[in-house]
């Protein structure tokens, strides 16, 4: 009866830490337009598979928002696409990909912002983060700018920061590990003389295994469970 008891109450803590990957979709290989996404229809939040890389890791994401400054600027929600992503490593980053038309016109100025939420699964914490980009300016003298800011989308609290422009479009960074972290993607574009414009965002996140509190109680329940059938075996085998 103790040993039935033990393991139910292992089952009933395992099964709530995959609760959060079980309810989200997988984004398929096609890839899902931001509009999409944002309206939660057909899957938001979303996983990403990464595991086809060594060290990969199944990540959630949600909570998407969309804004850009002047207002109508395009492209709209509707015309970016959100993808897959997976680098190799080492680390393996598994992540997502922007697809769309972001520009700014000769002598003007136009602000995109991105914000989504990544976690990490169960026994994980993210610890690094991966952004380049593909864009340009026409060959004139406008400027292109991805800055991100990483926070606690529980406190708030800043994380880490990227940032990235036409002379360093790759660039990562690494942070102490978080469960989960809140991503503000700001694209600046200033057209200068030609234009400027951004194709692709490539994003990924690389994690490390972290022993969670919930994991060490199942190691708890369990040597709980261990010691006490052996006082009950000793027992059994003085009697």
């Amino acid at each position: 009866m103790l040993r039935r008891s033990l393991f139910l109450a292992a089952a009933f803590l395992a099964s709530g830490l995959g609760a959060l990957e079980a309810r989200a979709g997988s984004l398929p290989a096609t890839g899902y337009s931001l509009a999409q996404i944002i309206s939660g229809s057909p899957y938001s939040p979303f996983t990403v598979d990464g595991t086809g890389n060594p060290g990969g890791e199944v990540l959630t994401f949600s909570n998407f928002a969309y804004s850009v400054n002047p207002v109508g600027s395009p492209p709209s929600a509707a015309d970016v696409t959100v993808l897959p992503f997976a680098l190799a490593g080492p680390p393996a980053e598994t992540g997502i990909t922007f697809t769309g038309g972001f520009f700014a016109a000769p002598g003007t100025i136009v602000d995109y912002a991105i914000f989504y939420t990544v976690t990490a699964p169960a026994g994980e914490k993210i610890n690094d983060a991966y952004l380049a980009f593909t864009g340009g300016n026409f060959g004139g003298n406008g400027l292109v700018g991805v800055d991100e800011k990483f926070t606690n989308p529980s406190t708030g609290a800043l994380i880490g920061n990227l940032s990235a422009n036409l002379g360093s479009n790759v660039v990562t960074t690494s942070f102490d590990g978080q469960q989960s972290i809140r991503v503000e993607k700001d694209i600046i574009l200033v057209g200068g003389s030609a234009g400027a414009t951004v194709s692709i965002i490539n994003q990924g996140f690389s994690s490390t295994t972290i022993p969670e509190p919930t994991s060490m109680a199942l190691l708890g329940i369990g040597m709980a469970g261990f010691f006490t059938y052996r006082r009950l075996f000793k027992r059994t085998a003085t009697a």
